[in-house]
């Protein structure tokens, strides 16, 4: 599945979600009523085609992306254990996988110990699981734009 087959994956498949772009990176938010401020824009997956951010997943390649999915505590503990603090002089987390490898669930390289996961060039290894986290994660999303708006709302 390429970077834009992902795109249309996640705004078919999952309700309120508006993709934001930038340098080529997509930003999936959820925002069902188109009301959130921009300081509540906070994605619940992103896509990243290029070493924009970090090089450690080589995205410079033809081709290559990133998807990352934001899990919460309790999803990210049950896949990888307790989430990493200890980072090298770039800034990347030191988890011991090769954050290059492309098809393989991994922490994320930079966000890991916000819970974050990602996956280089997802396919057939990994689109199974990819699809049940990115539930996950919209779940999360949507729970918290309820609460958000409850604390919103006058009484």
């Amino acid at each position: 599945m390429n970077a834009d087959e992902m795109t249309r994956h996640i705004l078919d498949t999952f309700d309120g979600v508006t993709a934001l772009e930038a340098t080529g990176d997509t930003f999936f938010i959820y925002d069902p009523h188109g009301d959130l401020p921009a300081q509540r824009q906070l994605p619940f997956a992103t896509i990243v085609t290029g070493d924009h951010y970090d090089t450690v997943s080589d995205l410079n390649r033809p081709g290559a992306y990133r998807l990352n999915i934001g899990l919460t505590r309790a999803g990210y503990t049950t896949l990888f254990g307790p989430a990493p603090s200890r980072r090298d002089e770039q800034g990347v987390l030191d988890t011991g996988v090769d954050y290059a490898a492309t098809d393989t669930l991994m922490p994320h390289p930079i966000y890991a110990s916000q819970h974050w996961v990602s996956v280089v060039d997802p396919g057939d290894a990994t689109l199974p699981a990819v699809r049940a986290l990115l539930a996950e994660a919209h779940g999360f999303a949507a729970r918290k734009h309820a609460n958000q708006r409850t604390r919103r709302s006058p009484a």
